[in-house]
C-alpha cells in the first residue's frame, strides 16, 4: 500500500530553531507547485522519483526491492510523458492499472505487502499519477517523499556502520532547497511544459530531455 502522509522533520534536539527553516522551505515547495501548471508538476514529480530510483538502483542487491526495481518501466514512460510524448500515456495508464490490481495495492495496513510504501516505488507511483491525474497533490506527496528518504537513506548508511555521514539537518534542509532549484529551471520551461500533456513536437521532447531531465536526475 503507497501511503500519502507526508514526511515530518525529525524531532531531535539539535533541530531546535531548524523547525521553522524546514517548515519555511516545506511551505515554500508546497507554494510553488499550487502556482505551477499540470505539466511543471508532472516534471517536477519524475525528477523527485527518478533522483530515489536511481538511488535504490545503486543499493548492493540483496538491499533492492524487486518491487521498486520493476517500476522503472513505468517511471521511463512518466518522462516521455511528461516531456510531450503523448503516445506514453496508455503505457503509464496501464501501469497504474498493473498497480491498483496488484497484492501491494491494499487496506490491510500493516497485515498487507508494504513494497509499495518504499519510498523510490512511491514517488514513482505519484509522478504516474501526477502525469495522468494532473491533480498538484500527488507531485507535493512526491516531493514529501523526497524529504522522507534522505532520513531513510542515513539510517540505511549508519546501519551499516558508515562513517563521516552528512548532519541530518544539513541534508534534510539541503533536500528541499534542492527541490526548489529544480523547481526554478522547470519554471524556465514553464511556457513549453503547459502544453506537453497535449504532446510536443518530437524535437522540443528531444531537446527537454537533455535540458530538464538529466539535470533533474542527478543525484549529487
Amino acid at each position: 500500500m503507497i501511503t500519502t502522509v507526508g514526511a515530518r522533520a525529525p524531532v531531535s534536539g539539535h533541530w531546535g530553531g531548524a523547525m521553522d527553516r524546514w517548515q519555511d522551505l516545506s511551505a515554500q515547495v508546497d507554494g510553488r507547485l499550487e502556482a505551477a501548471s499540470a505539466g511543471a508538476r508532472g516534471v517536477f514529480a519524475a525528477g523527485i522519483a527518478e533522483r530515489l530510483m536511481r538511488r535504490h538502483e545503486a543499493l548492493p542487491e540483496d538491499d533492492r526491492a524487486d518491487f521498486t526495481l520493476s517500476l522503472r518501466p513505468l517511471l521511463d514512460s512518466v518522462w516521455e510523458g511528461v516531456l510531450g510524448d503523448s503516445t506514453a500515456f496508455p503505457a503509464v495508464k496501464r501501469g497504474i492499472a498493473e498497480y491498483m490490481l496488484s497484492e501491494f495495492c491494499h487496506n490491510d495496513g500493516q497485515d498487507g505487502p508494504d513494497d509499495a510504501d518504499e519510498c523510490a516505488a512511491a514517488a514513482t507511483l505519484f509522478a504516474a499519477h501526477a502525469y495522468v491525474f494532473t491533480c498538484r497533490d500527488f507531485a507535493v506527496w512526491a516531493a514529501r517523499r523526497g524529504v522522507e528518504a534522505v532520513d531513510q537513506h542515513l539510517e540505511y548508511l549508519a546501519d551499516r556502520g558508515e562513517e563521516d555521514l552528512p548532519d541530518e539537518e544539513d541534508a534534510l534542509l539541503a533536500e528541499l532547497r534542492r527541490q526548489l532549484r529544480d523547481l526554478d529551471l522547470i519554471a524556465d520551461h514553464s511556457r513549453e511544459l503547459r502544453h506537453a500533456g497535449l504532446g510536443l513536437p518530437i524535437d522540443t521532447s528531444i531537446r527537454l530531455r537533455v535540458e530538464l531531465r538529466t539535470p533533474l536526475s542527478a543525484t549529487e
